[in-house]
């Protein structure tokens, strides 16, 4: 049953301890030692002891980077799942004022890129170029892993939708911190426009059989980052290898959430040539992408049609399916 938000939220302030106060529930994380610095919206803090918090789910925001309202999503599925005791909730702002986008920024206030290998693919930030949309993710798992502030900590969820599952996706094969901290960290892809392909390769046709991409004189962008591998000449993953990244995907335990009616090109839906060479909707490329990954790289990976949902963050993260996966025991 979907019940509106404001009721959840009322229902969630009955919690002492976890913030649902939207306005009151910000904290500023610094990137690589400051002085830059990023937003979070947070149930609980990042740097107060608590040892009750035994999981961390870290929800993505979509391309209007409008934190605040998937913070409120976030915390409707902790509330639904029984989880607001003992889940810290946190919802990053990657804002933005570069390009198309004009975030109102803080002083020291990183403003991540919005044009060409932006925020949603571990772009370098317009502030400064050591610094990338990925790095801010690196450093609150980071802190989620501090055994001196979350002693207990047993789960690390990082999901994102539409331009969130893209950053996730993305990220998810590429992080550089996985590997090095004391808990297990699992991800979740809902519903992005488009997906990193790590081979030439693209379903055709209705049997969504994956053949060499044969129309490259009309789509050049088809295999170019974040579409595929190629020119990755900045951002977060320059250095790393075409292996590497597909050892780490594959090895990544990942789940995709597609929504059973995502089939309509709205909400910031991608056209673009290199994307609709991935399907002709959002849920027909996410199904693809899914057998991509389980069948040509043999990642162990899961999926999950989400019943009666379309292009909504909420109805998806709220639904009786998707809990489980959130909120893992």
């Amino acid at each position: 049953m979907k019940l509106p938000i404001a009721a959840l939220l009322l229902a969630g302030s009955a919690w002492a301890g976890a913030c649902t106060d939207i306005s009151n529930c910000t904290e500023w994380v610094t990137i690589r030692g400051g002085p830059w610095r990023s937003r979070i919206y947070t149930s609980y803090s990042l740097n107060t002891p608590n040892p009750a918090i035994t999981r961390a789910f870290v929800m993505i925001h979509g391309t209007g980077r409008d934190a605040d309202n998937y913070f409120r999503t976030a915390l409707a599925a902790a509330f639904l799942a029984g989880a607001l005791e003992n889940t810290i909730v946190i919802s990053p702002r990657i804002a933005s004022a570069s390009g198309s986008c004009q975030d109102k920024l803080e002083s020291d206030e990183v403003s991540y890129s919005c044009v060409g290998d932006s925020w949603r693919s571990g772009g370098t930030s317009a502030s400064d170029g050591k610094i990338t949309s990925f790095d801010f993710t690196d450093e609150i798992l980071r802190k989620l892993a501090n055994r001196q502030t979350f002693p207990n900590l047993k789960a690390i969820v990082v999901a994102g939708h539409s331009a969130g599952g893209q950053y996730v996706n993305r990220y998810a094969m590429a992080n550089q911190v996985h590997d090095k901290l004391a808990v297990p960290v699992s991800y979740i892809v809902s519903n992005p426009s488009s997906y990193a392909y790590l081979d030439a390769t693209r379903p055709r046709g209705e049997t969504g059989e994956f053949r060499d991409f044969n129309d490259g004189r009309n789509c050049t962008t088809f295999n170019k980052w974040p579409y595929g591998l190629e020119n990755r000449a900045g951002g977060y993953t320059a250095k790393q290898s075409d292996d590497q990244l597909k050892k780490q995907l594959a090895s990544r335990p990942t789940t995709y959430l597609l929504s059973q009616v995502d089939t309509l090109p709205l909400g910031g839906f991608d056209s673009g040539c290199g994307a609709m060479a991935q399907g002709a909707t959002r849920r027909a490329r996410g199904e693809a992408y899914f057998k991509f990954v389980t069948e040509q790289l043999g990642a162990k990976h899961d999926v999950k049609i989400i019943e009666e949902c379309g292009h909504n963050n909420r109805c998806v993260y709220t639904d009786d399916a998707a809990l489980p996966v959130i909120f893992p025991k």
